[in-house]
């Protein structure tokens, strides 16, 4: 009895080794995922990228946790390109984590890999594109045969904001005009001022209307100024807006030293018998450019002569004798012009300017207030920031506009998407309902010209 109970204590050895045994071999084999990683963020419309924050995070990538089917944790790569094919991948960075932030840097490599830049010298290399992104999850090492599971394509919107040189040092001032004569108390950003030489002088060229006025620092009340006694010399006493009495554009300079401000009518004008209106004007108004401290125009001109004026009158002129391109006030000096759509650029510092041929963007169609013959009601470019240009206010009725070039249809746009990006497809007349709207356009990526009607 004795040998039988140790052989039968062997065999139960025997078995539960074997059973041990075989629990050790046991293989589990990973499944692709029944729900595929997803990114589950929300992203920006546009991502604005400079090398002033590049070190900040961009975007930080959220995605969900597919399950392969095994007790192993996940492994995930960001990956980004430059084409939505992904046909050249780069990979942003590999986590074991749900999320992953790229920096304003990586995001800036990518995009110069993509062709973007901030020069706005090159103007045959676009400063705004797409740029793709997606997740991969896998176990192990994420090798041939390891099961992976992939995002949809993710494109975002990204934008260099073109590196403006500055001349002759000028920049936005913190200091601006409101007012009812200015901008209805605020409801639009306050007019700017710009620095000069001397730090403590502030000027501001504003196209003012009857009303009042007052200067504040960055949009915002608090520390505000104004002139209670009409002396010269600003305050913050109650009561103490500025009247204007009549519209008109004004030169203002501020002295923060000592409070001192003046107020001038200001303004320089193209005139002659080329202008829209004649010799007898008014002038076709010049508009500042702090970027390169000059004012600039465009205008259309028929065959005739113009000259350069100040405040509409007789006062102050200047034509081009010579026709060197700097301006003089000789006897018989009015400028000779054929008719076109032109842009003038004037520095007054040193009496050189331009006119050169150039395009300017109208509104046309039933919509408008001359129909789809036009002559077309036209945007005003914003010098400061090339490729911008805009409609204030227009008064439009129940029916169809489109943007088009010097009042002809060689070059016109619509929107056939009705997605803000507009197109040279047939049929794309953009729908209008009766009001008064600011229409503004965008070329400076002139591959996707964009238009917002409001």
């Amino acid at each position: 009895m004795k040998n039988i109970k140790i052989i039968g204590l062997f065999i139960l050895a025997s078995f539960a080794f074997t059973s041990c045994e075989d629990d050790d071999n046991l293989v589990y084999t990973a499944q692709v995922p029944s729900e595929n990683v997803a990114f589950t963020s929300t992203f920006l419309i546009e991502y604005v990228l400079t090398e002033d924050a590049k070190n900040n995070i961009a975007e930080r990538f959220v995605w969900n946790s597919p399950d392969f089917g095994i007790a192993t944790p996940n492994s995930y790569d960001l990956e980004g390109a430059i084409t939505e094919d992904f046909a050249e991948v780069v990979v942003l960075g590999t986590t074991a984590e749900n999320n992953l932030g790229i920096t304003v840097a990586e995001m800036l490599e990518l995009a110069t890999t993509a062709g973007l830049d901030n020069d706005p010298n090159t103007t045959d290399v676009p400063n705004a594109g797409s740029l793709y992104f997606r997740v991969r999850a896998y176990i192990g090492d994420g090798g041939e045969n390891a099961p992976e599971s992939f995002s949809t394509v993710t494109a975002l919107n990204v934008l260099l904001p073109e590196d403006v040189e500055v001349a002759s040092g000028v920049e936005l001032s913190s200091w601006g005009i409101v007012g009812s004569a200015a901008n209805d108390w605020g409801a639009t950003p306050d007019i700017p001022f710009y620095t000069t030489e001397d730090p403590n002088i502030i000027i501001s060229y504003a196209n003012l209307i009857a009303g009042e006025i007052k200067f504040r620092e960055n949009n915002t009340w608090g520390g505000d100024l104004g002139d209670a006694t009409l002396d010269g010399i600003l305050d913050a006493d109650e009561n103490n807006n500025i009247v204007i009495v009549e519209a008109g554009t004004f030169k203002v300079t501020i002295n923060l030293s000592d409070k001192s401000y003046t107020m001038e009518e200001y303004f320089w004008g193209v005139v002659g018998s080329a202008a829209p209106n004649g010799w007898d004007g008014p002038n076709t108004k010049l508009e500042y450019d702090y970027t390169t401290d000059t004012f600039k125009a465009v205008v259309e001109l028929i065959d005739g002569e113009v000259k350069l004026r100040m405040n509409d009158t007789w006062d102050t002129s200047y034509g081009d004798g010579n026709l060197d391109g700097i301006l003089d006030t000789d006897a018989d000096n009015n400028i000779a012009v054929t008719a076109g759509f032109y842009s003038l650029t004037v520095n007054f510092n040193t009496l050189a300017y331009t006119l050169e041929e150039t395009t300017i963007w109208g509104l046309v169609g039933s919509a408008t207030p001359n129909g789809w013959d036009g002559p077309d009601t036209k945007f005003m470019p914003d010098f400061a920031n090339p490729g911008i240009w805009t409609i204030d206010s227009i008064e439009l009725v129940d029916g169809q506009i489109k943007v088009r070039a010097n009042d002809t249809w060689d070059l016109s746009y619509g929107d056939l998407e009705l997605d803000g990006i507009l197109d040279t497809e047939n049929e794309n007349n953009i729908n209008v309902t009766a009001g008064t709207y600011k229409i503004v356009i965008d070329f400076s990526d002139e591959a996707s010209p964009t238009i917002v009607i409001e």
